[in-house]
């Protein structure tokens, strides 16, 4: 709720990217004073299947808790929720002590009952079905004192209710040796891969953004105060090179947060990526800045925030060039935040934590940075470059199209993990090629929007852009259809599964397998019957490589063979937002000493892999015996068929070794 007022006091004053973060931070933000409330709950049976919860707490600080069974614009300043609907609160909330009544000068002088120094709520429960030995819930409440108001704050907790059943899933497997497998056959070093591919995107972005109005002009304005200002060639090098330096910096400081978020779980930003309602964000976020790049507003972060950097610029050598290159980050803001949201957004996609987005934004900010050095350490290179002009505006529009195109995928992220069925592979394809055939229409002139200058003449680069567009356009045609043709590999992975189609009977809907879903102690018993090794496929709904694997690798004959014929093969998704039932469902310590509650199956299969195998990534694959030990060590994405089939290989002759 917070995150909505502070949304529309931006949309008040342009929209301002950062409201971006605070939404997805609302929660964090929100925690004002963890002091000032320290809750515990305890259960009391009735009666078969129904309970009464008390949570009491100490109210510290001078802080007001809103009495229950009050509503503030709609909104219940207590409630109770259960992530399983078989548990049911009742509407009726108990509070002991006599409340102080307070008029609200934040809604108008309405007048509100309010707990002080200490409360205690009763509520009563009625469960159907199994009654959990420990029950998981969220307690949230409504605190404020003044003009300060925090609605809303959820507590979660963990009860035990009398005669309770316990059905919880093994998660740390004692026998698991990522260290010591049978054979060493397997990835070792694979995460460098990935963090130097994310630098790489992000030093492509950051030279795209140098291509916007409001970055490209900036270069010889820069590069013209170096070099007056140095008394002597080799101070204005120096110069140069630190405010290189600073813009780099400024842009790797920006991920550090992400790295707290990290730090605190191994499988929160995977669980952020997967999040459907972040996705969804991200669907609009990304269509705002389809919007803004089409020139009908500007992102801009707050006039405030720019000139207190900019006055501070001109204050001692190197505070100061750190602040010109801050004053450089927050002007050209309204062309850079898209970008970089677009690498923010693929970056908690990616597996490899906050890592893979300092190096992304490293990527970036180095991009960004270098040609700012250079052409201020070479000042006469400035007259190799092309003139500003509507060339500019042209790069920022088909960017805006871009951006539609990635608000597609987001929007297909959120439909794959729910399986809404909204946007199949042939309808993601179709919104594509129409963007596709846009920009076309776009860069031959045929669509104008507010900033475009006149099309006096095709130039190399615009014709070179037109052919290149026309022709991916032309690829995708054959997606929306029903024949051979449909198998996109340029793309695959990006739109839905093949066999997530509009047809009944998809031509190319060929699986290399059908592994079993979710279900490792099933499959581990189905190994042991039939003396086979068991290979464990952690994967996700919105997993771009996990899809690549499958329709390009798993569909190989020689790796289906071995699959199919060699292997029992178990899916565990980790972003599967399917809720466990109450029995199930359980909170977990995990190796660092951390609670972690297990609600959905996709809690189950995240924390089951970091707590195993000491990884977050998506795909990975593990051999296990029968008998639970790791034949090999894992493999993460693999694109060659033969290098993925020789590991198969491996395993099934470590399993010959240990006597199977």
């Amino acid at each position: 709720m917070l995150g909505s007022f502070i949304f529309f006091f931006c949309m008040k004053r342009k929209f301002c990217f950062s409201i971006f973060f605070v939404f997805l931070f609302a929660d964090l933000l929100r925690a004002q004073d963890s002091t000032a409330f320290d809750w515990n709950v305890q259960s009391k049976k009735l009666s078969d299947g129904v309970y009464e919860l008390v949570f009491k707490t100490d109210i510290k600080n001078g802080w007001q808790l809103y009495a229950p069974n009050q509503s503030i614009s709609d909104v219940h300043t207590i409630e109770l929720a259960f992530a399983d609907s078989s548990i049911v609160a009742d509407s009726v909330y108990k509070a002991s002590g006599a409340p102080k009544k307070i008029v609200s000068k934040i809604f108008d002088n309405a007048s509100f009952n309010v707990f002080e120094k200490e409360a205690a709520i009763a509520v009563t429960i009625r469960i159907k079905g199994t009654v959990p030995e420990n029950l998981i819930g969220n307690f949230k409440y409504t605190y404020g004192k003044n003009d300060e108001f925090y609605p809303l704050i959820d507590y979660s907790f963990s009860v035990k209710l009398q005669g309770g059943i316990s059905s919880v899933a093994r998660i740390k497997i004692s026998s698991f040796d990522p260290d010591s497998p049978v054979s060493n056959c397997g990835d070792d070093g694979a995460a460098g891969k990935g963090l130097a591919n994310i630098f790489l995107l992000g030093l492509i972005g950051g030279f795209i953004a140098l291509l916007t109005p409001c970055v490209f002009p900036l270069i010889p304005l820069t590069v013209s105060f170096f070099t007056k200002r140095a008394s002597s060639r080799q101070k204005g090098i120096g110069h140069a090179m630190l405010y290189g330096l600073s813009i780099f910096l400024i842009y790797v400081l920006l991920s550090l947060p992400f790295h707290l978020l990290d730090h605190m779980s191994p499988e929160i930003l995977n669980n952020i990526s997967t999040n459907v309602w972040l996705n969804l964000l991200f669907f609009v976020v990304f269509i705002v800045f389809a919007i803004s790049f089409f020139g009908y507003f500007e992102i801009a972060l707050p006039g405030s925030i720019s000139n207190k950097a900019d006055a501070k610029a001109g204050v001692g050598n190197a505070a100061g060039i750190f602040f010109m290159a801050l004053t450089l980050a927050i002007v050209s803001f309204s062309c850079t935040g898209p970008i970089l949201g677009s690498l923010l957004a693929g970056a908690l996609t990616k597996n490899e934590g906050a890592m893979q987005l300092s190096f992304g934004m490293g990527g970036f900010g180095l991009g960004l940075a270098l040609p700012f050095a250079l052409f201020a350490m070479f000042p006469n290179w400035l007259n190799s470059l092309p003139k500003s002009g509507g060339w500019l505006n042209s790069v920022k529009v088909v960017l805006g199209f871009l951006e539609l195109a990635m608000a597609v995928k987001f929007l297909s992220n959120a439909d794959l993990v729910e399986q809404w069925g909204l946007v199949k592979r042939e309808w993601f394809i179709g919104f594509w090629i129409i963007i596709g055939i846009l920009i076309v229409l776009y860069l031959l002139g045929k669509i104008r929007f507010p900033h475009d200058s006149p099309l006096q003449k095709f130039g190399k680069t615009r014709i070179g852009m037109i052919i290149l567009f026309l022709l991916f356009t032309l690829y995708l045609a054959p997606g929306v259809t029903n024949t051979k043709y449909a198998n996109l590999s340029l793309i695959s992975g990006f739109p839905p599964p093949l066999c997530y189609s509009i047809y009944s009977n998809p031509v190319n809907c060929e699986k290399g397998v059908e592994p079993l879903k979710n279900d490792y102690e099933g499959a581990l018993q189905q190994a042991g019957k039939m003396h086979k090794p068991l290979l464990i496929d952690f994967t996700g709904w919105a997993c771009v490589n996990c899809r690549r694997m499958e329709e390009n690798v798993w569909t190989d004959p020689t790796v289906r063979q071995l699959m199919q014929d060699s292997f029992i093969v178990v899916s565990l998704y980790v972003d599967e937002r399917k809720v466990l039932p109450a029995a199930q469902q359980f909170t977990y310590t995990t190796k660092a000493n951390a609670k972690k509650d297990i609600v959905t199956v996709g809690d189950k299969w995240a924390t089951f892999q970091s707590e195993n195998f000491n990884s977050v990534q998506q795909p990975q694959y593990a051999i296990i015996s029968p008998d639970e030990k790791m034949l090999t060590k894992t493999k993460g994405y693999t694109p060659n068929a033969k290098q993925f089939a020789a590991w198969l290989q491996c395993g099934l002759e470590a399993n010959r070794k240990t006597g199977r």
